[in-house]
């Protein structure tokens, strides 16, 4: 394998982390409360102190990651990836696991900003949304694997082990991160645009990367809104766009969601195998024609796609459509976002900044994100108390609305070089 195939194997990989990491915790929930989490206030510091840690990761990783390169930084958390499998794993009490929750949820969140930042510079133009696109798909490949681990430890290990080994497994993955790592260079435009020229050189050969087209100057490596107010804009429309579709709200109260649609029975293991069949079946689409299609087509469709399902769902819980149009409507507004937001959004986000300041910009974008998704998971709860359609209804404009700007504001990014991009 190439250098540059094995460094985004290597960023890749740090997208399975994401994924493993944020749903291995759904197989240790019961353990928890026959422990040290078994009331709801306990539950919630657990389960939640990693979507802090998250939202930490995402917004502090940026400028660390300007300043001495997206690869220094992720060898970095990838030793938080590790420290926080072990701690959780060896965890005494609830703060203490919540602490090492919160160490795994910083990773995360750096990872979702300095990972697609490298892949996106050190790939071809022609190709780039396809290599960042396998950030994404890594991190719905590592969310199945929780599924299938926690699965397998449990049937193998006694109750009171098993939920410590599934913690302890996600310590596999992040030692082979960090090995992965060391034999990854610096990005070459990150190494241009510091004027370390020679370097770039050196990295650009090694990697395959075309410096033929460099920045037009160094930039001054400060995110300033006077000269970085389109990009901003862009990135904190794609983040909150992409969690008003209620994704993460649908995903974190999928068993809520059919209890409600009368589905008492239906097991959650059927709900999670068709959602994540459906959503790994899709993000793989969605990568395959990104470069093809470009990203506004895709942001756009998916944008009435999922408007369209949404719509569906809450039409069955205002009883106009029957109660067996829930499943199907929730895997096809799985399908439709995979092929969307979920393919677009980390390959945009490492499109639109300038090198200089293109991880801080991308944390912009990341931050949004998390902040988005906490305040929706939060609030969704106490929607559905005034009714089960209404936040279905609001979804549904949320992502007409998102056709409509993305149409109107949006630049099509698919197929040329970051420097033209950022110009």
């Amino acid at each position: 394998m190439s250098v540059q195939g094995r460094a985004i194997g290597a960023m890749a990989l740090g997208g399975l982390l994401f994924g493993f990491d944020t749903a291995v915790v759904a197989g240790v929930t019961e353990a928890l409360r026959g422990g040290f989490a078994p009331d709801a206030v306990s539950m919630g510091i657990a389960v939640s102190s990693a979507l802090w840690g998250t939202l930490a990761g995402a917004l502090l990783s940026g400028a660390p990651g300007d300043r001495y390169g997206s690869r220094t930084v992720l060898r970095g958390v990838g030793l938080f990836y590790l420290v926080s499998a072990i701690g959780c794993a060896l965890a005494t009490g609830l703060w203490a696991f919540a602490a090492f929750r919160f160490i795994g949820g910083f990773a995360i969140g750096a990872s979702s900003v300095l990972a697609p930042v490298y892949i996106a510079e050190i790939s071809p133009p022609e190709r780039r949304g396809r290599l960042v696109g396998t950030f994404q798909l890594n991190i719905v490949v590592g969310i199945l694997a929780a599924y299938l681990v926690n699965g397998i430890i449990g049937a193998v290990f006694p109750g009171d082990l098993a939920w410590r080994v599934k913690l302890a497994a996600a310590a596999l993955p992040a030692a082979l991160f960090l090995i992965l790592l060391a034999g990854v260079p610096q990005s070459p435009r990150w190494l241009n645009a510091r004027g370390r020229r020679v370097e770039a050189a050196e990295a650009a050969e090694r990697l395959g990367v075309d410096l033929t087209t460099p920045e037009s100057n160094e930039g001054t490596g400060r995110l300033d809104w006077r000269r970085h107010r389109g990009p901003i804009l862009l990135a904190v429309a794609v983040g909150l766009f992409n969690q008003l579709s209620g994704i993460n709200a649908i995903l974190y109260y999928l068993n809520d969601i059919f209890a409600a649609g009368g589905f008492e029975g239906l097991s959650a293991d059927t709900q999670a195998v068709a959602v994540g069949a459906a959503n790994l079946i899709a993000t793989l689409a969605g990568i395959a024609i990104i470069d093809k299609v470009g990203r506004r087509p895709l942001l756009i469709g998916g944008g009435f796609g999922c408007a369209a399902a949404l719509l569906g769902v809450a039409l069955t819980y205002a009883g106009v459509l029957g109660a067996g149009w829930l499943l199907p409507l929730l895997v096809f507004f799985i399908v439709a976002f995979a092929m969307s937001q979920g393919a677009v959004i980390w390959v945009y986000l490492s499109e639109i900044f300038p090198t200089d300041v293109r991880a801080r910009g991308q944390a912009i974008g990341s931050a949004t994100h998390w902040i988005a998704n906490a305040v929706i998971a939060f609030v969704f709860p106490m929607l559905t108390v005034a009714g089960p359609a209404l936040p279905f209804y609001g979804f549904a404009t949320a992502m007409l609305l998102q056709s409509f700007v993305v149409w109107r504001f949006f630049p099509e990014t698919k197929q040329r070089t970051l420097e033209a991009i950022s110009g």
